[in-house]
């Protein structure tokens, strides 16, 4: 049988044990250590001893855990937020034929809704890798106004470089038209997004493939507008050139041609202020979704119909004060007046809103306003009804710390369309107060 090694710290006694032992066989002075002297001096540094090599081996190991690369799971990191929102009708009768396709609060019978519950996964799995998954707890499921988990986003960032200046993400992922699409609605004052820009992509996210390029130091400033509370929309780049389905978030394609869509949009300082401008543009064939009215189902062209859009973006970044203005018009899917077809017409609106950003400490308070008009059809709608919008906000958002957004925002409705049924009625002089509770994790 093969003998066991020594330790190493029982090696090292030898030594010690020797040199005691002579000591303890000689004669000594009176000023001479005694035999239990040594031993306790001999612990103390046989203890010594170990703590230095155990403090090595600790300093061995935290070495090899740098050497060795890194898992991709352990990169992944997870945040989001809720919002909780309750809205109140007033000031007709008919209040509850008052329809706003993205606001799901805004009815007779509704108490309280869960509008978003966001869980959102990333990360940088590679250098040139990176990877988003955005859950909602609260998405409407097949129409309803039921609540549901939903997939928002999944898609991937590839770098063509290790600066990541150029990129191509590719997946499902936001639509690049309109700075205020882009814009996360938990960065975002108003409620919901204006319909004149969020009709050209409801959901706002679609299937495709994105290039974008921005230079480094401008990354930078995109990221800079939305970790100091500037409200940006995210860095979307410079310049961005892509396809998409076209046809909506989670929704399959249907006539297998890709919308094309381009994008410019840069940030800058001028006197002192961050103030972006940017343009976009996209084309393409939709196909509507149809059911009969007065036993007639309205028809359309084979390939879908034409739907093309072109917008214009400005925005000043709240230094305390901000501005935000945006404008689109173009063609899209509407139907006929007389109900029994869809084809393509015109289609314009925009919004503007002013706001003022007051800070003490971590409290942030932020009144604002916002106008808004749209005209033309609304293609998520079935049978792409015409619409007509013309809305005016007044709102206020206090922030007692980054984590929590109270926000209460009075809306009065000059005009609106109910797009949900026919006969398509248009209702005028209906007023609204919402409440919304937003926590951030």
């Amino acid at each position: 049988m093969p003998a066991r090694p020594i330790p190493r710290t029982c090696t090292s006694l030898v030594p010690l044990v020797l040199t005691a032992a002579g000591a303890a066989g000689q004669d000594g002075g009176a000023d001479s250590p005694t035999l239990a002297e040594q031993l306790a001096a001999l612990e103390r540094r046989v203890a010594a001893s170990e703590a230095a090599l155990a403090e090595r081996d600790l300093a061995l190991e935290e070495l090899k855990g740098q050497l060795r690369p890194g898992r991709w799971y352990d990169k992944i990191q997870l945040r989001g937020y809720t919002q909780l929102r309750g809205t109140s009708l007033f000031g007709r009768d008919d209040d509850p034929d008052l329809n706003v396709p993205a606001d799901r609060s805004v009815s007779e019978t509704e108490t309280y809704l869960i509008r978003r519950g966001r869980f959102i996964f990333s990360g940088d799995v590679h250098p040139q890798v990176f990877l988003y998954a955005q859950l909602d707890f609260a998405g409407s499921v097949g129409g309803s106004g039921d609540t549901g988990l939903q997939s928002r986003d999944l898609y991937a960032d590839l770098a063509l470089d290790p600066e990541r200046e150029h990129r191509f993400r590719v997946g499902q992922s936001k639509v690049p038209f309109g700075w205020v699409n882009l814009q996360s609605s938990q960065n975002r004052l108003a409620l919901e997004r204006p319909d004149a820009l969020n009709s050209a992509a409801e959901g706002e996210r679609d299937i495709g493939v994105f290039y974008y390029w921005a230079p480094a130091h401008i990354r930078d400033l995109f990221r800079k507008l939305v970790r100091d509370g500037l409200r940006g929309s995210g860095d979307y780049g410079v310049f961005g050139l892509g396809a998409y389905s076209g046809q909506g978030l989670n929704r399959s394609d249907r006539n297998g041609e890709a919308h094309l869509i381009a994008r410019f949009s840069y940030p800058f300082e001028w006197e002192g202020e961050l103030l972006e401008l940017g343009a976009q543009a996209y084309t393409g064939r939709f196909v509507p979704n149809v059911a009969a009215l007065s036993g007639v189902t309205p028809t359309f062209e084979e390939e879908g119909v034409l739907d093309e859009r072109y917008a214009l973006t400005a925005v000043l970044y709240p230094q305390p004060f901000g501005i935000e203005a945006e404008w689109n018009f173009g063609r899209g899917p509407e139907l006929s007046d007389d109900r029994t077809r869809i084809e393509a017409d015109d289609l314009e609106g925009g919004y503007v809103l002013l706001n003022y950003q007051t800070r003490r400490g971590e409290t942030v308070w932020t009144p604002f306003v916002r106008y808004s008009t749209f005209s033309g059809g609304r293609k998520f709608g079935t049978n792409a009804p015409a619409s007509e919008v013309e809305e005016l906000d007044l709102g206020l958002e206090w922030s007692p710390h980054p984590n929590v957004e109270l926000t209460l925002m009075y809306t009065h409705t000059f005009e609106r369309t109910n797009t949900r049924t026919a006969p398509y009625d248009t209702l005028e002089g209906v007023d609204r107060l919402a409440l919304q509770l937003q926590f951030n994790y």
